[in-house]
C-alpha cells in the first residue's frame, strides 16, 4: 500500500484526518499523496508543511491509484466533471448522503468504495461503515480496508446498511457528546462542580465502553451485574423506563436514517 499514489478530491476536516491517519501510521507515504481543492492554496500549501503531501496537478490525477472524493456533496458533478477520471483508478468517497449510482453516474464505472466516518476521525478513533461495488475485488476490498483503519475501526456493511451506520456511528458523537451534558446538569444539580461531573462521566463511560470490549459480554447482562434489586441503580433506571427512553432511542434514530435517505436522494 506504502507504494500506491492516492489523490483527494477536497482538503477539508475529513480529507485531513484520513490523510493524517495514513501519515502517522506509515500506511502510504507522504510522497504518494496529492491534495485538490477548488481555489484554497494556503489550505493546501499548509497540509503540505504539515504532512509532506503535495498539490495535485492533472499528471497526479491521471496517475493515481485511487482517487478520494472529499469535496462538498453537492459539489460531485462538478468536480467530476472538471476532472474525469481515467479508466482503472479506483474511488473511495466520503460524501454523506452520494450513493454509490449517483457516483458511477459521474465517475463512470469503476471499482468503488463509500466511507461513513465520524468526526473521531480526526483523533483516529472513527467508527466507520463502508460498503463496495461489485467492480471491487477482494484484493482491493482488503487495500480499502487498510486504509480505512488508518483513521479508526471499520465495519463492512450494505449500501442499504449505511443508512443506519449513519443513525448509531455516523452521528453517534453527539448522541455521546449530549448524554454528558445532561449528566454534567445533573451532577451539579446533585452539589457537584461542572469538571468533576464531566470527568466521572467522561470515564464511566469509557470505562463501561472498554467493559463491554474485554469481556465480550452482551450490555444486558453486564447492566444486570450492576444492577441490585431496589437498589440505587435499579432506582434511576426504573425512571428510564417509565420514560420509555429505549422507546426515544429508537425514534431518534429512525428519524436520523429517514433523514439520510432523504439526503441520498437530493444527490440521486
Amino acid at each position: 500500500m506504502k507504494n500506491k499514489k492516492i489523490v483527494f478530491l477536497g482538503a477539508g476536516a475529513m480529507a485531513e484526518a484520513i490523510v493524517r491517519g495514513l501519515v502517522d501510521k506509515e500506511v502510504v507515504t507522504p510522497a504518494n499523496i496529492a491534495m485538490k481543492n477548488n481555489s484554497n492554496t494556503e489550505r493546501l500549501q499548509e497540509l503540505n508543511a504539515r504532512y509532506g503531501t503535495s498539490i495535485a496537478c492533472q499528471q497526479d490525477l491521471d496517475n493515481a491509484d485511487i482517487v478520494v472524493l472529499a469535496m462538498k456533496p453537492k459539489d460531485i458533478a462538478e468536480v467530476l466533471q472538471a476532472h474525469p477520471l481515467k479508466d482503472g483508478i479506483a474511488v473511495i468517497s466520503v460524501l454523506a448522503g452520494v450513493s454509490i449510482a449517483t457516483i458511477e453516474k459521474y465517475a463512470g464505472k469503476r471499482p468503488i468504495a463509500r466511507l461513513m466516518p465520524n468526526t473521531s476521525a480526526t483523533i483516529g478513533h472513527s467508527t466507520s461503515g463502508a460498503t463496495f461495488n461489485d467492480a471491487v475485488t477482494p484484493k482491493l476490498q482488503h487495500d480499502f480496508t487498510q486504509l480505512f483503519e488508518a483513521i479508526g475501526t471499520v465495519e463492512i456493511v450494505t449500501e442499504e446498511q449505511m443508512h443506519a451506520v449513519t443513525a448509531l456511528a455516523g452521528s453517534g458523537p453527539a448522541y455521546m457528546y449530549y448524554f454528558i451534558e445532561c449528566y454534567e446538569k445533573a451532577g451539579v444539580a446533585l452539589g457537584l462542580d461542572v469538571e468533576t461531573a464531566r470527568d466521572l462521566m467522561i470515564n464511566t463511560m469509557m470505562g463501561a465502553a472498554e467493559m463491554l470490549k474485554r469481556t465480550g459480554e452482551d450490555p444486558a447482562v453486564l447492566r444486570e451485574k450492576v444492577t441490585s434489586y431496589k437498589g440505587t441503580t435499579f432506582a434511576a433506571l426504573e425512571v428510564l423506563r417509565e420514560h420509555h427512553v429505549d422507546e426515544i432511542i429508537k425514534a431518534s434514530t429512525k428519524a436520523n436514517a429517514d433523514r439520510s435517505r432523504e439526503f441520498s436522494k437530493l444527490y440521486d
